[in-house]
């Protein structure tokens, strides 16, 4: 792999900035080949300006270390690369078509592995962000329907529960600790893919896909970070929520928003509401538990929700919002945002580094190239 402008940059803030006292993190993030990104920490500095460049390095960089060295796709970082990346293209340039390529390997691996296979581990939620992410590639850079999108959906709807959601594990939060977060995905991804839904297909799938829909009208929200998932999913397949139910839940997020503009993933779910509650005492201890500081991947997140959902860039509470994004990028290019998880890796900096530009973009705040 040739090496890459911000790797200084990467090896520099590796040896200048001290790493969290309470659990020593690993030395890199992300480590493969000449790829070195030193490990996400709260102490990194401020950059002095907001960068673009730095932040969609990072997500680059990140993604290809993860593919090359973990040969899988997560949902916390290739995953989300394909997902969100595709539609900052006028802005940032095209992704990496190699990440595209891996997930259609990846596709065909996991339609020739044992089902029995599925139900445990992650390979379901795989399943359905390597759809996702080809829906977005489709919708965004190759503006048609492709037929390894196409594939790639009918078998992540070949996977799907009788209730409409799908097999997911319960110990990794946000992501891998939702059943409900997976579904809007899934929802999200049919609805992205260009013409998909309109298109010809068996009767057996679009009950299936009115099966999903239904699971996300019907099941009671476990928090509000699903509340916010379940908006988002609304601005693609509008028929999960009433107008009223919509507005109920943009209040609900504003009614998170903190004094500085942002927002923290923390405050909208109680310890003992992410996955099974297994991490509910690493939460508790934490010193900023009673009061949460804001973060990148909710800020991020919060914003481009709002503004998906209607609210204008105008509204003084996004240009708040947008005040504290620009304000808080770090050096590397990422966005501080602590694990629910271990204070190791933080992996949710890579989502909170993909919502904050999408949330700029939205507002915005980026420039096409």
């Amino acid at each position: 792999m040739n090496s890459h402008p911000l790797l200084p940059i990467f090896a520099f803030l590796a040896a200048t900035f001290p790493s969290p006292a309470q659990q020593p993190p690993a030395k890199w993030q992300y480590n493969h080949d000449q790829i070195q990104i030193p490990s996400a920490t709260s102490e990194e500095p401020l950059a002095r300006t907001f960068s673009a460049e730095r932040a969609s390095n990072y997500l680059d960089q990140a993604a290809r270390a993860w593919t090359g060295q973990r040969d899988c796709v997560s949902c916390h970082t290739n995953g989300a690369y394909l997902r969100y990346r595709p539609a900052l293209t006028l802005y940032l340039g095209k992704p990496d078509e190699a990440q595209r390529d891996f997930f259609i390997d990846q596709l065909k691996e996991l339609k020739a592995t044992d089902r029995a296979k599925f139900k445990g581990g992650t390979r379901t939620a795989q399943a359905v962000y390597i759809a996702a992410g080809l829906a977005e590639w489709d919708a965004h850079i190759a503006r048609t329907l492709s037929r390894e999108t196409d594939e790639a959906l009918r078998f992540a709807f070949q996977l799907q529960k009788e209730n409409g959601a799908w097999q997911s594990l319960d110990c990794w939060p946000p992501y891998e600790s939702s059943a409900y977060q997976e579904a809007t995905v899934a929802i999200m991804a049919a609805a992205t893919a260009p013409g998909w839904l309109e298109s010809d297909l068996p009767s057996t799938l679009k009950v299936k896909i009115e099966r999903t829909a239904s699971y996300l009208r019907d099941t009671p929200l476990p928090h509000d970070y699903a509340g916010v998932l379940k908006l988002w999913a609304t601005t693609r397949h509008a028929p999960l929520a009433s107008s009223d139910e919509r507005q109920t839940l943009i209040e609900v997020i504003w009614k998170h928003q903190n004094a500085d503009g942002g927002w923290s993933i923390r405050s909208f779910a109680k310890p003992e509401q992410w996955g099974r509650g297994n991490r509910a005492a690493k939460l508790r201890a934490e010193p900023e538990f009673a009061a949460p500081s804001s973060d990148g991947h909710m800020t991020g997140l919060a914003t481009l929700v709002l503004r998906d959902a209607g609210i204008p860039s105008e509204d003084p509470r996004l240009k708040k919002a947008v005040t504290w994004l620009k304000a808080n990028q770090r050096e590397s290019g990422r966005w501080w945002t602590r694990s629910l998880n271990t204070d190791k890796f933080h992996f949710i900096t890579y989502s909170g580094t993909a919502y904050p530009l999408l949330a700029l973009m939205k507002c915005g705040e980026l420039s096409k190239k």
